[in-house]
Order: C-alpha cells, then structure tokens, then sequence
C-alpha cells in the first residue's frame, strides 16, 4: 500500500512539472503508438529529425505514465530509490524556474497497457504528429481489455490528441490504422506496402555478408516510392518489415517537415539498432543468433516467424520460444497458432515456459517430430541445452515476452558475452536482481 501510494503521488508530481515544462518551451511532439514496433519506430524517426532539429526521444521504452514525463524532464527512472526520484522533481523545478537549452523536439513512445492509460495521458500531451505503427487481430496487452476493438479504441484517444493543425502518419496496410484514420479530418500520410499508400516500399530482400566463406545475413534492402520518386533503402544488422515499416514512419515525418527524400532516406538507418529487436548476433560454434526478445505478441511472432522462413542457412533453423503473456482468453489458440506456423518453418523448436507448452502442442498437431522439439521451464536452462547442440551455420530465432528474460538463451550462445550491457536488453542492476 504504501509502495503504491508513493507511486501515485511521484507520478502526480512528474506530470505537473511535465506540463509546465511542455508549456515554457513548446517543443513539436511526435507520439507513437501501436501494438508492434513502437521502439524501433522512435529510433528511426528520431535519426531522421535529430539530422536538422535539437531533438530528445524516449529512452528505451519509457512509454507509461511516468515514462513519458521523465523523457520530457530529461532524468533517469528512480526505481525504488527516493533519493533519485527527489532528484528528479528537482531537476524538474530548475527546468522550469530557469531559462534552459531545451529541445526543440520530443519523440514519445505512448503505450496502453490497461484501460484509459493513453485517455489520462492525453489530458495534458497534445502531439503536433501522431504515428500508428501496427495494432494487428490480437494486439499485446489485450488481456487487461474486454475485446481487441478495445484496445484500438484506447489508441485512438492519441489521435483524437492531436492538434487540428497536426499530422496523422499511420500503416496504411494494417486495417486498424485506417479505421483509426477515418476519425481524424486533418492532414494524414500512409504508409506500407500497399500501392495505394502515400509511401510505398516494395522490392524486399535480405542482403548477405561474407564471413569466413559463409555467407551471412546481413540486413534489409528495399525500395521506397513516393510521388514518382524512388529510393534504395539498406537497414544492416537488422531482419524483418519489423523494421521496414518504422523506416517507412520515419521517412514519412521527415517529408511532413518537408525535408528532401533522399537523406532522410541516408539518415533513418545511421543509428545503432535497438536490442532484442531482430537484430542480428554472432553466436558460438560460427552460429547466427536473431535476437527479438524485447517482448512477444502474436503479430510479431508470425513476422519473426516468416523472416526466418525466408532464410537461406547452410544449418538449421531453429526457433527458440517463450511465453506470449497478457494474451487473456486469446492465450491458448494464439499460443497453438503460433506452434503450428514454427512447425512449418524450423527444423528444431525450443519452447520456454508453462503457456509454451500449448506452442509445442500445437506443432505436434502438424505431426512435426518429437525429436525435433524440446521445452525447458526457464530460459537459463534453454540456453545450456542449446550450447550443447549447436552446429556451424546454424541460425537461431530467440523470442518471447519481457518476463521470460529470453535475453538469457542470447546470453548464453552469443559468441562475445562480455559486450552483452551493450547489445542486450535487460541489463540495467534492477532487471538482473529479478
């Protein structure tokens, strides 16, 4: 009780003083929302306007309501410690007693993880640019909500945020985000694949590295097409439309600010991409590891799922699977579902934990073999039995939801260990006590 009522009150103070300080400088805001790629999506944007404007964004996935006034405070999350979050009130009342270089610009990730969390938000953020990434059929979170079509609805409240002089820039092949789009009247820009969007990519593929005489994946390439002007893209280190879609956002706030095609195209894949989010690891015994394990959901494990597909591996593919969790009664088809798609793509599937037993069962139904399956109750002892197995060329998929700590089957197959606070997620003091 007492830990709760200390919570409400420090999130009652960050929002104060997020709203003075939103009102003393102004910068532009630019929200994102959606069920998938909200991160990824922020960084990308963040790379396109950082290469004009003074810019801040969301630190890893501050995305809640203390998350998001701590972005615009600029100060680090206090955790349990009163004295930091004493600190961080104070940083906030020098913001706005006095003069300060503040941003000119905020990219905010905004999340809904239950009812009416983004309808309180925007009682006091009022974005200038609002993006939609993915909601998908079943999107993350849905458990805490009646139905999908609610979750969409919290979403919305976003939209209905933004100031009537404002851009919607939404996927113009996700169903949702259309609908989503129909309830705002001012400026909107699509995106996707789609030929009907405002911003087209097309021509997909993975590119390949030679290391070792092997080749390796090494990233995306596509192409992007807007009012007859046409453009290659190379996203490295990265795999999936998980990250074609956030550079589409991405080059679609740069062309709302009227910035040229073509560097915003060169400046959306300079930064470092983001950990646990597809992204391309060496692993031991001349293995490559796809790290996605920010977080799971049923979209993003069928596009997981259909990147690995894709692959051309001299190995085998193997597929390493957690937990999906605050599925609610979506939960055991979405898990079987998800089973029965591995079964058709891997040759091994590792499932971790109680809800991915209904995965394993689900490849099972496609009479996949036994021997081709295993599951383990945690994700430490996943990773010990996989660094039993792997052989050379062999690419491996590790995903699941944040509480199954799937960076530890990374952790213990990635070829350099000691730089995992570097590429991994997670490994902030706070998570590794957990």
């Amino acid at each position: 009780m007492t830990t709760l009522f200390f919570k409400k009150i420090i999130t009652l103070l960050l929002e104060f003083e997020a709203t003075m300080v939103l009102r003393k400088y102004k910068p532009k805001i630019v929200a994102i929302t959606g069920s998938v790629g909200k991160t990824s999506t922020k960084d990308a944007i963040y790379n396109v306007l950082a290469s004009v404007f003074f810019v801040r964004k969301s630190a890893k996935s501050f995305n809640s309501e203390i998350g998001i006034p701590l972005t615009i405070l600029g100060v680090e999350n206090g955790w349990r410690n009163p004295i930091t979050w004493a600190q961080n009130l104070l940083s906030g009342l020098v913001l706005i007693l006095f003069p300060s270089h503040y941003p000119k610009w905020l990219v905010l990730e905004v999340g809904a993880d239950r009812p009416k969390d983004i309808k309180k938000i925007t009682k006091w953020l009022k974005p200038d640019i609002v993006v939609l990434t993915r909601l998908g059929e079943v999107p993350v979170h849905v458990e805490f909500f009646d139905s999908p079509e609610e979750v969409v609805k919290e979403k919305g409240y976003l939209v209905k945020a933004l100031h009537d002089s404002g851009t919607l820039i939404y996927n113009g092949d996700d169903k949702n985000c259309v609908a989503l789009r129909h309830s705002f009247g001012g400026r909107a820009i699509s995106y996707g694949f789609n030929t009907d969007n405002a911003i087209i990519a097309s021509h997909d593929s993975i590119f390949f590295e030679e290391e070792k005489k092997r080749k390796i994946p090494g990233g995306m390439i596509f192409k992007v097409d807007h009012k007859g002007t046409s453009i290659p893209v190379k996203i490295p280190g990265v795999l999936g439309h998980q990250h074609i879609y956030p550079t589409l956002a991405a080059i679609a706030v740069g062309i709302s600010q009227n910035l040229p095609l073509l560097p915003i195209a060169q400046n959306v894949a300079s930064g470092t991409p983001a950990s646990g989010r597809m992204r391309l690891l060496f692993g031991i015994n001349e293995t490559v590891i796809i790290d996605d394990t920010y977080n799971s959901s049923p979209v993003a494990l069928h596009e997981a799922l259909a990147t690995l597909a894709k692959l051309e591996v001299t190995g085998r593919k193997i597929a390493v699977l957690g937990d999906m969790m605050e599925l609610g009664k979506y939960s055991t088809e979405e898990h079987r579902n998800a089973g029965k798609y591995a079964s058709e793509v891997c040759d091994l599937l590792i499932t971790v934990g109680i809800r991915a037993h209904l995965i394993e069962a689900g490849a099972l139904k496609k009479r996949i073999g036994k021997r081709k399956i295993a599951h383990f109750e945690d994700a430490i002892s996943a990773g010990e039995y996989l660094k039993t197995i792997l052989k050379v060329g062999d690419v491996i998929l590790v995903k699941g939801s944040q509480s199954m700590r799937m960076e530890r089957v990374v952790e213990a197959l990635m070829q350099h260990p000691k730089e995992k606070e570097k590429l991994l997620v997670r490994q902030e003091e706070e998570w590794l006590k957990r």
